[in-house]
């Protein structure tokens, strides 16, 4: 539903030359214009108005000098930096554009008739004189030469199955008689034709079509061949086919026009040859001739261009150029230039630009060139209040299609009514005034301007054949002329109405770079015409916007200018636009769609680029770039509402944003929850927005309408309705309406919403309505999530801490429904139950089962039956029943079994053995049946001794230890039991020290003892011992076994203590420390021994093997490189590509974990670092654990110091000498190690690549590598251990002397002679 709305034209007359123009051709990559005529080819720029290059093609004789040649073809070649020509004499003629040399690369002795290249510049088809087509190359190297009129069908000839005879065949709507019409013989090509063949090629160049006149019938044929020459299709015999012809880009349709006895039409054949389609042109039947159809490059436009067949009294033709688009298979005439019947206004040469798609070049006889930009535009009313019908105007021709979306939605091509003019419609605007945006203005072809409003009630008839009238058609009520306005097509363009007989458009200026503003109001001596009054502007104006609330009018210039237009003084000017800081507004570039809103109160402008820039974005007026994905918007109110090519829509309030967090909300994908968000079809653009309403009307790519609500549109008025005049009603009843979330209710003012609880359920009235309000609550605060506060709205307090919303909300309509009638609201207040975080079935079955005692008197009062049937609707059966059984009331039980569809012999014998038991057991056994353990040990506690055993099986079956403790008394038997099972379960769980205290408590000493002893709870276990009490020779023989325990957990000094105090042999006191120090510190040497030598071992293993996987890593990245030599400058960066692919399988696994927990996180990582030769991380994980090996070691230091100490003062010299000896030789073999396992250049060598052979990743982690302070090389050495290496790499000496020590270089072997046990005797 969008109108072509001319943004600029561009017309120069500087261009001058002999004879006339006769081919035009537009240069892609400069834009200038090559205009050929029968002496010469000029390269003419339109913008400047300068002359680029020229050269005669008389002078070496390509055209004879009296100016009858004819040039049948002109392309520019951009690759050669050429423009090729034909003449009709035979001579292919290229033109050097930088040299300006003319050269004949061939000639034809025949003559030529036609030239057409691919659209790739790699073939050139020419048909000769003798009726052949010659294919070449773009190096004029010929490639094959056949005949045009050819007996065979094609390649793509239909074939017969053999179905019977054509005759005796289905023929649709035509009837039988289609089987007994003759065939129509073709009519034999018009006079006028000039009987040459015309080429055109599909837009992929894998096809051309040739029309031709055929020499049988005298008529026109259309053949499709590929471009290896061979035939594909004949057309079908087409009568009154005409000589125009062109390919549709997209490839779809081939164009062509047809005159039938009684009408004129644009036919579309398909590349088989069959009619598919076409169109009536607006002329009578022998009225005009189509001279070409041209297709725009995007598909989107077909250029008609046609004359008169008939001179006028002055013997002049007249001359049209008609745009036509489509959408849902029909055509509208979108655009009608009539340029008179003066023969040097008449275009002569016409093209379409192939970089910009709605652009149109023309060239009149008079060698003026002519430039039109259109952009696409919807002709929408521009109302907010509800007065506006939210009107939709589409141009077709001398028919203005006008759709009231507020009163209905009536897809393309259909519409409300019809606004029938009588000349070709080319502009449309509404009046921009409040309470009068349903009157619509149409500017016609022959520059009339036809005035439309609302008409009488009573002209309207209120029914038509019984259907009442919706849409009241516009009545039209004045007619204007337009006077003292140049006599060319399309002079006044930007038509804006600003009062009721007030217009302002723009029109071309004296200079090319400058603009016109029209202002146009009633003359004083004719009420008919519009007297026109001029503003200049310096700059040319593409389009032009007012705001209906505040009346201002902006003006963009084509360089991104925004200038405001003064229009309401007596002497109107045009000032620059401004920002707050008094700055001028400029734009980067030009934008199509323009809008005038309010951005938290400032007024300001919002534009889209479309046409005119490479990207879609959406930009402010303070130069902000909102987004860059928008393919539609539209402003109503306070709301900005656009479409993305991600195919959503989002609505934003403005007046709640800045500029700044509307950039914000742009950016965000939204949530899942996120209510300004929808996702819509692909393709779908806005339409219009009705004003003072929810409805959007969205159009998709086939032209079908889509009515949806915006719900953020409402929510505004419905939370002004909720807060300031407590309306729960209508506010209930609009967000039923919008499926809006209920929560919204009490989740935006809780405060105001209890207090107004009764108020609520009064407005209501319905038990339904209230019930829908209870099902739909839930914990989640919907004004933070959903529908989040805007940035200037206070936020509302929520219900304190530790209260939970739903259990707030249910408990306060429970209440004021049971104080208010609860008998009315009976199915609410079990509702209420139910929703509680926690449902409370057993009490809403309570109140079930005391309505069935009870005689229904009141109205509106509901039965137990019915209550119970609700709350089977609400709960199910299954959970209500076993509920129904926890409560211990077998007549509840069932009243819930008789409602539900279990089967009588399911449940009756199971109830019937429950009624059997004591009361104790049975509330056991009905609590065991629901899996409420801890109820069901309760019960049985009670049932006496003989069922104990079956308490203590119940107990250690679902592990309750500890209720059931405190249900005995700690003096009884049970209690013991209990304790012992306990005791059992603790040391299961590898908790035998509680189970030692345990079992010591209940009296249990020597299962104690064996609890404490396996836990190595020493004293507990001698405690124990002692109390038993255990022989002298047992305790010993336990201090033993306790001590060795000690000793294997490195607890020397208790072991030392436990057999000092409790073995069985006690020597002195200084021979018994001395062999337990003794002893200690053999074994202690022996342990660090044996666990150095294996770290050496384990450490040498793995530098060994990385060596090798780094060998086997750099043959491999040498073959790779082996094609481009060893010295290949991409070296590094296949590198990098060669460990991006190695990691590429554990980049992937990472992504699937990203949101585990951080325990399967850590498992990942290792997972990753897997020592398993040939994994893909190897050499990572064998440097891992090289530096972990590196720390455990440095990490001995202390305990190596503290014992090599120890050794010298009881002159073990030589283990001492040993273990330093091995510690020492360990920590120089692995400082000699750090520069082959973490050599210095390994940050170099991995550095990332920056660059033109970057990648995303090298640049990443250049950008990290930038961030990183410089660090020595020791630093470089520590950053690749998890741990930093000490200083005792450097000097091993240091770990054999005290922390606090100065002299680092002194040994403790070298003062071990002062140490002796002589002076420990003394």
């Amino acid at each position: 539903m969008r109108n072509l709305k001319l943004l600029k034209s561009l017309r120069s007359s500087e261009l001058q030359g002999p004879g006339s123009p006769q081919y035009l051709s537009v240069r892609a990559d400069t834009g200038t214009l090559l205009v050929l005529s029968q002496y010469s080819i000029t390269e003419f720029d339109p913008r400047t108005g300068q002359v680029v290059n020229e050269a005669s093609l008389t002078a070496d004789g390509f055209l004879p000098d009296d100016g009858c040649g004819v040039v049948v073809g002109l392309q520019d070649l951009a690759e050669l930096e050429s423009a090729c020509l034909a003449t009709a004499g035979g001579d292919v003629i290229l033109f050097n554009l930088n040299t300006c040399q003319v050269e004949c690369v061939g000639s034809v002795d025949s003559g030529l008739t036609s030239m057409s290249w691919s659209p790739d510049e790699e073939l050139v088809v020419l048909t000769t004189g003798q009726e052949t087509i010659i294919m070449m190359t773009k190096d004029f190297e010929p490639i094959i030469e056949f005949g045009i009129h050819q007996d065979d069908f094609g390649e793509g000839k239909f074939i017969t199955v053999g179905w019977g005879k054509k005759e005796t065949q289905f023929h649709g709507s035509e009837g039988k008689q289609a089987a007994q019409r003759k065939l129509q013989e073709v009519q034999p090509a018009a006079a006028w034709d000039d009987h040459r063949p015309r080429v055109t090629w599909r837009g992929d160049g894998q096809l051309f079509a040739v029309s031709a006149v055929c020499p049988q019938t005298g008529g026109r044929k259309v053949r499709v061949w590929n471009r290896e020459g061979v035939l594909q299709a004949t057309s079908e015999p087409i009568s009154g086919l005409e000589q125009a012809l062109c390919w549709k880009p997209s490839g779809s349709l081939i164009a062509s026009s047809q005159r039938h006895p009684n009408k004129h039409s644009v036919v579309f054949m398909e590349k088989n040859g069959l009619l598919h389609g076409d169109f009536t042109l607006p002329f009578s039947k022998d009225q005009a001739k189509v001279k070409d159809l041209l297709w725009n490059s995007d598909s989107t436009v077909l250029a008609v261009w046609l004359e008169d067949m008939t001179p006028g009294e002055d013997g002049q033709v007249n001359t049209y150029v008609q745009l036509w688009t489509v959408g849902n298979y029909h055509w509208y005439l979108k655009q009608s230039l009539d340029f008179g019947k003066d023969p040097q206004k008449a275009p002569v040469c016409v093209g379409w630009d192939p970089e910009r798609p709605l652009r149109l070049h023309m060239v009149t006889r008079g060698w003026t060139t002519i430039t039109y930009d259109w952009g696409w535009n919807t002709d929408r009313s521009p109302g907010v209040d509800d007065t506006d019908n939210a009107n939709v105007a589409v141009i077709d021709g001398d028919k203005v299609l006008m759709t009231t979306f507020r009163k209905c939605v009536v897809p393309p091509p259909m519409c409300s009514f019809e606004l029938q003019l009588k000349s070709p419609v080319n502009q449309v605007t509404f009046l921009c005034r409040p309470q009068k945006t349903n009157q619509l203005a149409a500017l016609t072809a022959d520059r009339q301007i036809s005035v439309y409003g609302k008409g009488r009630l009573e002209d309207v008839d209120k029914t038509a054949d019984g259907f009442r009238v919706i849409s009241r058609p516009l009545v039209l009520q004045k007619t204007f002329r337009v006077a003292a306005l140049q006599d060319d097509p399309l002079v006044l363009r930007q038509l804006l109405w600003l009062e009721d007989e007030l217009f302002v458009g723009v029109s071309s200026g004296l200079l090319p770079t400058s603009s016109t503003l029209v202002m146009l109001r009633p003359a004083q001596d004719a009420d008919d015409t519009l007297s026109v009054r001029s503003i200049e502007v310096d700059g040319v104006v593409v389009s032009m916007v007012q705001c209906c609330q505040t009346r201002t009018v902006a003006l963009q210039l084509e360089d991104g200018q925004i200038r405001k237009l003064l229009w309401d003084c007596p002497e109107p000017s045009v000032e620059d636009w401004t920002d707050s800081s008094g700055c001028s507004i400029n734009f980067p570039v030009a934008c199509i769609q323009t809008a005038l809103c309010s951005i938290s109160g400032e007024v300001s402008a919002t534009y889209i680029l479309n046409h005119f820039s490479p990207c879609v974005c959406l930009f402010t007026s303070v130069l902000l770039q909102l987004a860059s994905n928008v393919s539609s918007f539209a402003v109503c109110n306070d709301f900005l509402l656009i479409t993305t090519h991600s195919h959503t829509c989002r609505c934003l309030h403005l007046s709640s944003l800045s500029v700044k967090g509307l950039q914000v909300a742009l950016a965000s994908d939204g949530n899942q929850n996120d209510e300004t968000l929808r996702r819509v079809e692909r393709g779908s653009r806005i339409v219009t927005v009705v004003p003072q309403d929810t409805r959007v009307i969205l159009q998709v790519s086939l032209t079908h309408e889509r009515l949806f609500h915006v719900k953020l549109i409402k929510l505004r008025e419905f939370v002004l309705t909720l807060v300031v005049l407590i309306c729960f009603r209508e506010a209930f009843e609009c967000m039923r309406k919008l499926r809006i979330n209920l929560n919204l209710i009490c989740d935006h003012n809780p405060k105001v919403f209890l207090d107004n609880i009764e108020t609520f359920i009064t407005q209501l009235n319905s038990i339904n309505d209230v019930n829908l309000f209870l099902t739909e609550l839930k914990e989640e605060d919907t004004t933070s999530t959903m529908y989040p506060h805007p940035e200037s709205s206070p936020i509302q307090p929520q219900p304190a801490s530790g209260q939970k919303k739903v259990d707030v909300v249910c408990d306060a309509l429970r209440g004021a429904m049971e104080s208010m009638d609860p008998n009315k609201f009976c199915l609410s207040i079990l509702t209420a139950h139910v929703k509680k975080t926690v449902p409370e079935l057993e009490i809403a079955l309570q109140k079930v089962h005391e309505l069935r005692g009870e005689r229904i008197s009141t109205p509106g009062a509901v039965s137990a039956e019915e209550a119970l049937k609700y709350l089977l609707f609400l709960v199910n059966v299954n959970d209500l029943y076993e509920h129904s059984l926890g409560t211990y009331d077998f007549d509840l039980v069932l009243m819930v079994a008789e409602k539900s569809q279990k089967d009588p012999k399911e449940y009756l014998p199971f109830l019937n053995m429950l009624k059997s038991l004591e009361p104790n057991y049975q509330r056991y056994t009905i609590d065991k049946h629901l899996k409420r353990y801890k109820k069901a040990l309760h019960h049985l506690s009670k049932c006496g001794e003989q069922h104990f055993p079956e308490a203590l099986q119940l107990v250690k079956e679902q592990k309750l230890y500890s209720e059931a403790l405190r249900m005995f008394s700690a003096n009884s038997s049970h209690y013991k039991a209990l304790s012992c099972a306990y005791a059992e379960h603790l040391v299961q769980q590898q908790q035998a020290e509680q189970a030692g205290l345990l079992l010591w408590r209940c009296g249990e000493p020597v299962s104690a003892l064996q609890a404490f002893a396996s836990s190595t709870s020493w004293r507990n276990a001698i405690c124990v011992a002692q109390q038993i009490p255990l022989p002298p020779d047992q305790l010993a023989l336990l201090a033993r076994d306790l001590a060795e325990k000690l000793i294997e957990q490195r607890r020397y000094s208790e072991a030392a203590l436990l057999l000092d105090q409790y073995a069985k042999v006690r020597p002195s006191a200084a021979i018994n420390k001395l062999l337990l120090l003794t002893c200690c510190l053999v074994l202690a040497v022996s342990t660090q021994t044996v666990f150095l030598e294996t770290q050496v071992v384990t450490f040498v293993r793995h530098r060994t093997r990385l060596a090798v996987v780094r060998e086997q890593k750099e043959k491999a990245r040498l073959d790779m490189l082996d094609e481009d030599g060893p010295d290949c400058p991409d070296a590094e960066l296949y590198s990098e590509a060669s460990s991006v692919m190695t990691n590429s399988k554990y980049s992937q696994s990472n992504s699937r974990i990203s949101s585990r927990s951080s325990k399967n996180r850590r498992k990942a990582e290792r997972k990753k670092l897997s020592l398993k030769e040939g994994s893909p991380m190897e050499d990572r994980a064998l440097m891992y654990a090289l530096g972990e090996i590196s720390t455990t070691v440095d990490k001995m230091r202390e305990d190596v110091h503290s014992l090599l100490k120890a050794l010298v003062l009881f002159e073990f010299d030589k283990q001492a000498e040993k273990l330093q000896l091995a510690y020492e030789d360990a920590l120089q073999m692995m400082a000699a190690a750090v520069p082959e396992v973490w050599p210095e250049g390994l940050q170099n060598n991995q550095a990332p690549l920056t660059g033109p052979n970057s990648t995303a990743n090298s640049i990443m982690a250049s950008f990290q590598q930038q961030q990183k302070p410089v660090v020595s090389q020791q630093g470089r050495q520590r950053s690749v251990l998890n741990q930093p290496f000490s200083s005792c790499y450097i000097d091993h000496f240091c770990c054999l002397n005290s922390p606090d020590d100065d002299d680092n270089n002194m040994s403790l072997l070298s003062v071990s002679k002062c140490f002796s046990l002589q002076m420990l005797r003394s």
